[in-house]
């Protein structure tokens, strides 16, 4: 197990959990981030900045502090 922030770029990585309070919880659910699904981080930026992830089809730019939330399996 892993956290979404802890990937390199290029690497994967399946949802297993997200800890975010229920808000946060729904707006990730309705941008794709569901249990199960596999997500691709693409780069990130420098000085702690967004993460550019894909999942599935969809690219998002996220911020690294949602992206501690975000517990993966490997792949």
């Amino acid at each position: 197990m892993t956290i979404l922030n802890n990937l390199q770029p290029g690497e994967h990585g399946i949802i297993h959990a997200i800890h975010a309070e229920q808000a946060l919880h729904q707006r990730l659910n309705a941008m794709g981030f569901r249990i199960g699904k596999k997500i691709e981080l693409i780069r990130r930026a420098s000085f702690n900045g967004p993460l550019h992830v894909r999942i599935g089809a969809t690219d998002i730019i996220m911020r690294d502090v949602e992206a501690k939330r975000i517990q993966l399996q490997a792949v």
